[in-house]
């Protein structure tokens, strides 16, 4: 009969949560959710010198954002101290593991002369068997003891759910140390004796943990408990194929979430990682992924780390929403640009950077006109900047395009235009787009003529949105002050754009 499908996210918190720890919780939870099982998390905050409070509260706020919901009481590894210890007794006691009195400089020694040698050198358990009395002789010397599981001869062969049968000599495998001198338990004790005591079914870790599974393996013997399935996920590396780092760019999810991306974008670019969908689809809703994952397809590759390709899947979900829906998400991105104020969501109580307030029907058409150009919610700040405020850069490389080449002609057309949209009594797009359609028939000039040095002066930019439909959206009163401002300026501009280069 199949175990009920338990599985365990148990990240360290002593940092901020890393995207390779990130991408194997993802795989743990949506692992559950298909199978119906538990997702269970625990905190591995045995490290006391770099684990702190804030970090444990950075991994609660970043698994919520993404919506990745555990299912019981969280497990602190550090709470456990007294179990993990009486564990270790027991297997002493039960003779599976010895209290080891070697001196580090002792073990140094012999294993050197071994290399020496040319010959590998495992525990000789010179301490496995000794009495009691000949223990208290030697910590009456001064020596303490760590205790090391002990390894049967033999070979340790596993069924991984991802790598298939993995084999290992034995004698490959030292007597390894359990419990420190000082009375601490180890990594591995800690870890098993907690699988065992949350009953976890499946262990899905990265493949850098292979080594510490078959360890773990004869510790799971020990303890007389039944053993989990392993999977071991594909290694995450940057586009130089080295594993990825802070050389990299960004490596923490809270690092994207506060660049701009969306919450369901990172959880469905790490689900692309190292799991093959058997088809083309890319683009994934949380409730897909949570129908049609399987660690079965999982692959043993390495697995790349496409920035490029994270950012057009962000895009993508960018599309999905509402406006109303990126309103009220890029706003935070808004407000610390400082082009809207603190106001509450929704209707006339947001402000902009100058205290008046944003009409909502406003804020809706330039999401509008901004959501297919923006990766990020962090760019509806950037190619938005002048939709909120008038205090405005002119782009050095848009001047010397657009209105260096001839400034005198580019003042008459700009002025022509501020006349024109002044004097029209319906500003929509498609008045704004007759008049510089009968303009450029009226003067024998392109569009374009009209359109790239007006964008300029609109929006300091070379590209944007529709012109036309940004203009109607800015409104008469705005569009004619930005002309007139131009107009004012455009001399001035024009030099500090010749001597400025960018």
């Amino acid at each position: 009969m199949s175990r009920t499908v338990r599985v365990r996210f148990a990240p360290s918190p002593t940092g901020l949560l890393h995207i390779g720890s990130a991408h194997t919780g993802l795989f743990n939870w949506l692992f559950a959710r298909r199978e119906e099982g538990r997702f269970l998390l625990r905190i591995e905050d045995t490290d006391t010198a770099r684990s702190r409070p804030e970090w444990v509260d950075a991994i609660f706020e970043v698994l919520e954002w993404m919506g990745m919901d555990w299912d019981e009481e969280v497990v602190y590894q550090s709470r456990r101290f007294d179990r993990h210890v009486d564990r270790a007794r027991a297997l002493v006691e039960s003779g599976q593991a010895y209290r080891c009195y070697y001196l580090p400089e002792e073990l140094d020694a012999k294993k050197k002369e071994a290399l020496a040698e040319g010959r590998s050198w495992r525990n000789d358990r010179r301490y496995a068997d000794i009495t009691d009395g000949e223990a208290q002789a030697l910590e009456a010397d001064g020596r303490k003891p760590v205790i090391r599981l002990k390894i049967p001869e033999g070979k340790t062969v596993f069924q991984d759910r991802i790598l298939g049968e993995i084999a290992v000599e034995n004698e490959t495998i030292d007597d390894f140390v359990i419990v420190r001198s000082n009375g601490t338990p180890l990594y591995h004790l800690a870890v098993v004796a907690d699988d065992v005591d949350m009953n976890v079914s499946h262990v899905i870790r990265g493949i850098d943990h292979v080594t510490n599974t078959t360890k773990h393996i004869h510790l799971f013997h020990a303890l007389g408990a039944e053993l989990p399935e392993f999977a071991h996920l594909p290694s995450i590396l940057g586009e130089d194929k080295k594993k990825l780092s802070k050389r990299h760019g960004a490596v923490s999810v809270s690092e994207y979430r506060d660049a701009g991306y969306l919450s369901d974008a990172v959880v469905n670019f790490l689900s692309l990682l190292g799991w093959q969908t058997g088809d083309d689809q890319e683009f994934f809703t949380r409730a897909e992924l949570m129908e049609r994952f399987s660690l079965d397809q999982v692959h043993k590759r390495d697995t790349v780390f496409d920035l490029r390709k994270f950012e057009w899947l962000n895009g993508q979900h960018i599309m999905a929403l509402s406006n109303e829906e990126l309103w009220t998400l890029a706003k935070p991105f808004l407000v610390r640009a400082g082009l809207i104020g603190e106001g509450e969501p929704g209707g006339q109580t947001d402000v902009d950077s100058d205290g008046r307030p944003v009409d909502h029907a406003y804020a809706m058409e330039v999401i509008g006109l901004l959501r297919e150009r923006c990766r990020t919610l962090a760019e509806f700040a950037v190619q938005g900047r002048f939709f909120f405020t008038d205090d405005f850069d002119y782009n050095p490389k848009a001047v010397r395009k657009h209105w260096s080449k001839d400034p005198d002609c580019v003042v008459t057309r700009i002025g022509w235009l501020r006349d024109e949209f002044a004097a029209l009594a319906e500003f929509d797009t498609e008045a704004v787009e007759e008049v510089v359609r009968n303009l450029s028939e009226r003067e024998g000039l392109k569009a374009a003529q009209f359109i790239h040095p007006c964008r300029v002066a609109l929006t300091g930019e070379m590209a944007g949105p529709s012109l036309f439909h940004l203009i109607a959206a800015l409104g008469k009163e705005a569009c004619v002050q930005r002309l007139e401002k131009a107009l004012a300026r455009l001399t001035e501009v024009v030099e500090q754009a010749a001597v400025g280069g960018g």
